[in-house]
């Protein structure tokens, strides 16, 4: 029983033709999904998105940063009042403190949301289109999130222009979500419209391209997908990004919209993440076509829901949603469970088909089967290794998160790696087992995978039982007595279409979304589509009983090796660091307000040349009690004639107390750093109620608690922490300013160096520790 599934005359040449045909199905779906829209200029009808009006008003908020607090975040939320007003829209300004609790974190700060709204005709609810107008400290949040914020303006000038909505349509401009969500959780904890509900459609951006990913919904989406798909010219995105991101721990503004009761979408792109939250999310940077994209889907969607029957919309189960070569597909969840049984069945029925031919007896099989999990394991294994390996090669991929500049060759290098595990699993037991048992054996792996995820994501089951069922199929038909010569390969490439379309582009979702620093995945992905094309592949080889040959056997895998090999080495001469694709680098000046001592620190795990320039140094004892984090380089640097910030006890109640805290030198933020674990804080400032969070867990690598306040008011604040069990308490204050242009010393970055992603980079903090 060691023979092949399927077999034709000249059967290479009918393997290559049919692997052809595979690559070209494979090119078709990444192009179809990785195309956006063409722009539309300015002199478009004014019915019509336009990408090029949308930047006019980029370029009047968002080239620089405009951090929570800042003067540029006040004239964003000047320019965006002023240009919702004069499109018909009652503007409000909701002044309040934002709040988030994280493992041992309590975050707060000052927060301006922009409420515009526009009343409907004959309203059943709100719509609510909801982007932050605030961006990250390192650079001018073009696509993050000002893209989203420029696309509402167009889109509400259009609507106003057509008239009113039977719905009413809200405009929330969100304050302060880089900091942790703070304008969001205050409007659903205090705005009216909050309460009232309805449907929100959340805008965001992880890069500066692509096309726009409607990427989370809430729970019961299934009508509101049936609409998305219906009004949305150029959909993109499925359901497997739905039950991935609800695993996963990040967030947005939807994450608090939707837990406060809000039906919805939340959408984003996702490509060149390698510009995320840096300098070089610039407009220079965003994609114009994302931009018209995100207008486009925007300007539909509202008026789709506008006219909605809003609680008509309710839905007690979700749905199923995916392209296939251009075609959105979308089922009811109630058939996740009979596609992914049927899948089973269609595997099963090729295993009793394959015994009584005697191709391959049950116990191979299974053996195939079990088998399998070497090469799945092994090109996960080697996906992570040769990211482990750039990283050694190139300190500075670290500090981006996998997420790098022009990492094509090197994912190529992963394709290969994949293919090179499957190829020494195949020859290795190929003689063993049979090419049927390894190939029918193989097929289990998607067809178990259906049922797994259809019990505990049945939004991705699609993504396997599918390929089961498509390629068991075709395996089916290929046996059957057809008088064609060429029937079984062509009824087993049909039956490979499904997963060329699918498991490849959940292959590549991978390496954009996760980055090379989870290489593993996406290379395991690779290795789960290449045991769907064994039927296939075999064609190439002789027959079983005369194997490939010990020359054969070593030079396959030998010459994909060196393939791999020579691809890292292309990926290493081409992304290089340089002004258009620069380097991160983290640095801070820390100035310790007790000793009058001050030290540069980097968070990087190797210094680069220009961050070599001011640390030098693993010693850590300068540095304020509390404050480091994690491992860290340090420097000497000369100190600042500066105070430090100060805390002075208002009240105590056991192990509860009440500080007041600010910052002497008027510094925007404060950190409060604590020896002990908190489990409830309270901060209160003049004209805005006290908020009170609960906390859990504790800091990791640091002191157990921590407390921000950002856009600290000049009087300061007061904290009210409680530390169960503790008597006195020592707590490290922490104000910080951002940039590093006053610290002395400060050698500026050259072209192709920017600041890193991390948040306590790029600051003077000045800290003084108190025991109380």
């Amino acid at each position: 029983m060691l023979k092949k599934l399927i077999d034709v005359p000249r059967r290479a040449v009918a393997g290559i033709a049919a692997l052809l045909v595979l690559a070209a199905a494979l090119l078709l779906t990444v192009l179809s999904e990785g195309s956006v829209q063409q722009p539309v200029s300015a002199s478009a009808p004014g019915q019509r998105f336009s990408a090029e009006r949308a930047i006019s008003h980029l370029e009047r908020f968002a080239t620089e940063p405009r951090p929570l607090g800042s003067p540029a975040s006040d004239r964003a939320r000047d320019y965006l009042t002023r240009q919702l007003r004069s499109a018909g829209f009652a503007v409000e300004i909701q002044h309040s403190v934002g709040s988030r609790s994280a493992a041992g974190l309590a975050t707060f700060g000052r927060v301006e949301n922009v409420v515009a709204t526009l009343p409907g005709r004959d309203s059943t609810g709100a719509v609510v289109l909801a982007a932050h107008y605030d961006s990250a400290a390192a650079g001018p949040g073009a696509s993050d999130d000002g893209a989203a914020v420029a696309a509402m303006v167009e889109v509400a000038r259009t609507l106003s222009e057509k008239g009113r909505l039977r719905n009413d349509l809200v405009l929330l401009f969100t304050d302060g979500e880089e900091d942790g969500l703070l304008g969001a959780s205050a409007f659903v904890r205090e705005h009216p419209l909050a309460r009232r509900g309805g449907v929100v459609l959340n805008w965001e951006a992880r890069g500066v391209s692509g096309p726009s990913l409607m990427f989370e919904t809430s729970r019961g989406n299934s009508e509101l997908v049936s609409l998305f798909t219906d009004a949305v010219p150029h959909p993109r995105g499925d359901s497997s990004m739905v039950e991935i991101y609800r695993m996963l721990p990040n967030n947005s503004d939807f994450t608090a919209l939707s837990q406060a009761g809000f039906a919805g979408l939340n959408s984003a792109y996702v490509e060149g993440a390698s510009r995320y939250h840096t300098a070089d999310d610039s407009i220079a940077n965003l994609d114009r076509g994302s931009l018209q994209h995100v207008g486009e889907n925007m300007l539909h969607l509202s008026a789709a829901f506008g006219d909605a029957d809003l609680p008509g919309l309710a839905s007690g189960h979700d749905a199923t949603y995916f392209r296939i070569f251009g075609t959105m597909i979308t089922y009811s969840d109630a058939l996740v469970w009979p596609v992914a049984i049927l899948a089973v069945l269609l595997v099963a029925a090729l295993v009793l088909i394959a015994r009584r031919r005697r191709l391959a007896s049950v116990p191979r099989i299974l053996l195939g089967a079990a088998s399998a999990v070497l090469p799945l394991a092994l090109s996960a294994l080697l996906g992570q290794g040769l990211w482990i390996l750039l990283v050694r090669l190139r300190p500075g991929y670290d500090a981006m998160g996998g997420l790098l500049h022009r990492p094509l060759a090197y994912q190529a290098a992963l394709a290969v790696l994949a293919g090179l595990a499957l190829l020494g699993w195949y020859l290795s037991l190929r003689r063993r087992l049979g090419p049927a048992a390894l190939a029918i054996g193989a097929m289990m792996w998607p067809a178990a995978l259906g049922v797994v995820c259809a019990a505990s994501a049945p939004g991705a089951s699609f993504l396997f039982a599918l390929t089961a069922m498509s390629g068991a199929l075709g395996v089916l038909l290929a046996l059957l007595p057809v008088r064609f010569a060429a029937w079984p390969v062509v009824a087993v490439t049909l039956g490979n279409l499904i997963p060329t379309a699918l498991l490849p582009l959940l292959a590549r979702n991978a390496f954009i979304g996760m980055g090379l620093a989870l290489a593993g995945v996406g290379t395991a992905c690779l290795a789960l589509f290449g045991l769907t094309l064994l039927p296939i592949v075999e064609l190439l080889f002789p027959s079983p009983a005369r194997g490939v040959g010990r020359r054969v056997a070593l030079a396959v895998p030998l010459t994909a090796a060196v393939l791999a090999v020579g691809l890292v080495g292309a990926g290493l001469a081409v992304d290089r660091f340089d002004a258009r694709h620069p380097e991160r680098t983290h640095l801070a000046y820390v100035l310790n307000a007790d000793t009058g001592t001050a030290a540069w620190v980097s968070g990087e795990d190797e210094p680069t040349a220009w961050t070599g320039k001011h640390v030098n140094s693993r010693d850590i004892t300068a540095l304020p009690p509390g404050y480091a984090r994690g491992r860290l380089w340090t420097g000497a640097a000369k100190p600042m004639a500066v105070a430090g910030p100060e805390i002075s006890v208002q009240a105590r109640d056991g192990d509860t107390r009440t500080v007041h805290v600010e910052s002497r030198r008027a510094a925007s933020s404060l950190t409060l750093r604590v020896d002990h674990q908190i489990v409830e804080v309270t901060a209160a400032i003049p004209g805005a109620t006290p908020v009170t969070l609960a906390v859990t867990g504790t800091r990791a690598n640091t002191w157990p608690a921590e407390i921000r306040f950002r856009d600290l008011p000049p009087g300061g604040v007061d904290i009210t922490l409680r530390t169960p069990g503790a008597d006195r308490v020592r707590i490290t204050a922490v104000d910080e300013t951002s940039g590093l242009a006053d610290a002395p010393g400060f050698q500026p970055r050259p072209p192709g160096v920017v600041a890193s992603t991390r948040e306590d980079g790029d600051l003077v903090a000045v800290a003084r520790t108190y025991e109380i």
